[in-house]
């Protein structure tokens, strides 16, 4: 891996941005988004991903001129139209309308349909914590998980964030698919030759593997939980397109150069209109290393070293995907 300066970064993507039709605002708030994600240490879906953006832009799936558009509101709920504009730039832009629907009325929801993938789905909820709230979002995906019980894939390992504001700033933060593995970790693993911690899914025979390839190849990862998580996945399914009235998971294109039209959802809550906010996090936190040698973390504590290490030292970013970056930004 290379270590980049974090605004040489942010200038390359600006540039690549640029030559894909964006325009320079929006290009300087999609590359910000690219380039905060691989600074805190999500490198999967990060400039990682960047490339495969690229494809998505060229072949029109994505539309890097499109934005945002209300359709229909009441009081502290509304639904937009995400009009197949760039995932990451909707996302951010819906989760702040949620915000402002909090600050308003102490919590907002928004829906948004025929949105794109939104690269890395913590940054909305890090977007809310931010801003005091506690921020929830999913959404759909396309068919990239069976079922409990089947073997083909026509659910989505659908994202699902929770994000908890701490007056520090290292906040509480989850973020996962509905699969033991998300599709990049197991494309991480496979790129280093590295098997999986524990099974993460099945092979072409149907036989439980910890090898990442495998499961890639079969398309069949394993659901979190098992049943639980395949439940778990169909409901946010249901309930994204229900509120946005998009697209289910069925109804999204299985080619991932093809993805597109998913739906959404963004919470925002105010716990100050209720009153004094509680510092229970902390104490929870404290209750949670009660065991000086244990290895126990809550989840976000890795967040704010991660991003520390990677601007002092540079942002790690593969050597073929900085250079196929770089060419899409014109300095290659």
């Amino acid at each position: 891996m290379l270590r980049i300066p974090y605004d040489e970064l942010v200038r390359t993507l600006v540039l690549a941005l640029r030559n894909l039709g964006f325009t320079p605002g929006r290009a300087q708030e999609c590359a910000n988004l690219f380039a905060e994600t691989t600074r805190d240490g999500v490198y999967t879906h990060g400039i990682a991903r960047f490339p495969r953006f690229a494809k998505l832009i060229h072949n029109g799936a994505v539309h890097p001129e499109a934005s945002p558009t209300p359709v229909s509101a009441f009081g502290a709920l509304e639904r937009w139209d995400g009009n197949y504009g760039p995932g990451n730039l909707n996302a951010w832009h819906t989760m702040g309308r949620a915000i402002a629907l909090a600050q308003q009325h102490g919590i907002g929801c928004v829906a948004i349909r025929h949105t794109n993938h939104w690269m890395r789905a913590g940054t909305y909820g890090l977007q809310a914590a931010e801003s005091g709230m506690i921020g929830i979002c999913f959404t759909n995906t396309m068919p990239n998980m069976a079922p409990w019980g089947g073997s083909k894939s026509v659910l989505g390992n659908n994202p699902l964030v929770i994000a908890v504001p701490r007056a520090n700033g290292a906040h509480f933060l989850i973020d996962f698919a509905m699969s033991q593995f998300s599709y990049g970790a197991l494309d991480g693993y496979a790129a280093r030759g590295e098997q999986l911690p524990v099974p993460g899914g099945f092979d072409k025979e149907g036989k439980l593997t910890s090898d990442p390839q495998a499961i890639i190849d079969s398309n069949h990862p394993l659901p979190i939980g098992y049943w639980k998580g395949s439940a778990f996945s169909m409901m946010l399914d249901v309930v994204a397109a229900t509120l946005a009235f998009g697209q289910a998971t069925h109804q999204v294109s299985p080619d991932p150069l093809r993805e597109a039209g998913v739906s959404q959802v963004f919470l925002a809550i105010n716990p100050a209109a209720l009153g004094p906010v509680s510092t229970i996090g902390d104490e929870i936190i404290a209750s949670l290393h009660i065991e000086p040698d244990a290895k126990v973390r809550y989840p976000g504590e890795r967040l704010p070293a991660t991003r520390t290490e990677n601007m002092e030292k540079g942002i790690p970013v593969d050597e073929d995907i900085w250079e196929e970056t770089r060419k899409l930004a014109g300095l290659a």
